[in-house]
């Protein structure tokens, strides 16, 4: 029971580190939206380069993404993760000095290029470092870093700029990455194991011809994991832009309430994601019935003929689905990569 102590203090250790770091990520998504109205006035910007902004950042942070995981492969999971949090706050840095549209632009890029690192950084970090039997508890804290991100950035940013200004709000939003630097810099022995960046070293130079490379490109299973992230990321995305105009759209409702719902559903999921790391080593059929769930909340939202007052309990029990599903949706994609490829394939 002593030698299980020292080895659940440490999982719990890396999970909180990684889950911090996954919620700077996550805050530096609404690093920009939450001053849009502050810099449509002051640059006179149109909906459409705003928009472009966000576009920027989510381009270069999806196709980035798709090449930092050969980028972790070869120089380790931590350093990659550095230098995500350092370019978050590189961004964030040039926001605080932006006098012009292009700055926008470029704090977007960096911004992206900072968010495309994290998802296979902390999920190597993760598999390596934690424990089997916490993996499924490792994952659903990961989702809620990020859901917690989510929810600080609008509130800290814009709450800053209507007092001090939005330039201000960009460089304190510069110290927060460059605490969250420190913080994993300082605790660096508990998220790099030395034995295991070796072996991802000897593993990368043992594998380094294409055909090695890319060979998770021929196994359906990851190609179906694929496309599941891909259409549950498509319906979020939906819900997180537009679930308060639908809301106010269809229930006649204020914009106010309606952005209640869009807030109730993410405690809903949070709340979801940490039942679900109790859940999860219960595998497809939990996610399966998790997102059925969800699906028939929102079928029962989009009828339109619920009364005003379920629209909130309604959208937490759909999030309370999305979130249940999530870590064993995580747990899903491991046993899918690894079951071929092995440690490797972390």
């Amino acid at each position: 029971m002593t030698s299980r102590q020292p080895e659940a203090r440490r999982d719990a250790e890396v999970i909180g580190l990684v889950g911090l770091a996954h919620g700077t990520s996550h805050f530096f998504q609404l690093l920009l939206p939450p001053l849009f109205p502050w810099l449509m006035a002051d640059f006179s910007l149109s909906y459409t380069r705003v928009g472009l902004l966000m576009t920027t950042f989510f381009v270069i942070s999806g196709v980035g993404q798709a090449l930092a995981g050969f980028v972790v492969d070869r120089v380790g999971a931590f350093r990659v993760l550095l230098f995500g949090v350092a370019s978050l706050g590189i961004a964030a840095l040039v926001l605080s000095i932006a006098n012009s549209y292009p700055m926008l632009l470029l704090t977007a890029a960096l911004a992206g290029c900072g968010n495309s690192i994290f998802h296979p950084a902390d999920f190597t970090i993760l598999n390596h470092r934690v424990g089997q039997p916490r993996l499924g508890h490792a994952f659903s804290m990961h989702g809620l870093g990020g859901n917690l991100g989510w929810a600080a950035a609008p509130v800290f940013m814009a709450g800053l700029a209507s007092v001090v200004g939005w330039h201000t709000a960009g460089l304190a939003a510069s110290l927060v990455a460059a605490t969250v630097l420190t913080i994993l810099w300082l605790r660096r022995r508990v998220l790099m194991d030395p034995e295991d960046e070796g072996a991802i070293a000897r593993a990368h130079a043992q594998s380094t011809a294409p055909t090695r490379q890319f060979a998770f490109l021929s196994s359906g299973a990851v190609w179906l994991s694929f496309a599941f992230f891909l259409v549950t990321t498509m319906a979020f995305g939906i819900l997180q832009n537009y679930a308060p105009a639908i809301l106010s759209h269809v229930y006649g409702v204020s914009l106010v309430l309606a952005n209640g719902g869009l807030t109730a559903y993410l405690l809903g999921s949070g709340g979801g994601m940490i039942i679900g790391g109790f859940l999860a080593e219960r595998g497809d059929r939990l996610v399966a019935a998790a997102l059925g769930f969800a699906a028939l909340m929102s079928v029962v939202l989009a009828a339109g003929a619920m009364p005003q007052l379920a629209l909130w309990p309604l959208m937490a029990a759909m999030g309370f689905g999305v979130g249940m599903a999530g870590p064993g949706r995580d747990l899903l994609v491991r046993r899918a990569a690894t079951s071929r490829f092995g440690r490797s394939s972390f």
